[in-house]
């Protein structure tokens, strides 16, 4: 029997409520990036938490039903706060996200994207990207925060606040 599934995201008022788990992986340099088919951005893997779900638990699930793989899920890295907006709607987004290693054969080299998935009627793309040089930062990965945060891991973790300005008219 399978039970009902509740992602936790959610209109309220005028936003829309995300609760979000991510993970990163580094190999040799570089990071594991995902773009869904219709974005101008990427994003680290993961998705929604679901109701009564814990965090590193959802990590793991979402990384088996994206890449179709099993991880291990790390130290948490970062919790963050992201008040944002995409497509005509506000966002209000808790994050956790978590150090992830991935089976050894998974890694840089070759062709990019590696891995080309239909989820939930998009197809993912995931592809590593190098830590330095321009190229996060030309691939748009959100939260805008990120790529700087990435090539200096803290020992310890922390909590981002971050708020994307207002478009203007």
């Amino acid at each position: 029997m399978t039970s009902l599934r509740t992602m936790l995201s959610f209109p309220v008022g005028g936003t829309r409520f995300n609760y979000r788990v991510a993970g990163v992986a580094i190999r040799d340099g570089h990071v594991l990036v995902c773009r869904e088919d219709d974005d101008d951005y990427c994003m680290l893997p993961g998705g929604r938490v679901e109701m009564g779900e814990p965090s590193d638990l959802a990590l793991v699930r979402e990384i088996a039903e994206e890449l179709v793989m099993a991880v291990e899920v790390g130290p948490l890295l970062f919790t963050s706060e992201s008040f944002y907006g995409r497509v005509g709607e506000r966002f209000h987004e808790l994050g956790f996200i978590y150090a992830i290693d991935l089976p050894e054969d998974v890694g840089p080299g070759g062709a990019q994207p590696f891995l080309v998935r239909e989820d939930e009627g998009h197809l993912l793309q995931f592809s590593w990207l190098p830590l330095e040089g321009p190229d996060l930062i030309e691939a748009r990965l959100l939260p805008p925060w990120l790529p700087e945060r990435l090539r200096a891991l803290p020992d310890l973790s922390g909590h981002v606040i971050f708020h994307e300005a207002e478009p203007t008219a």
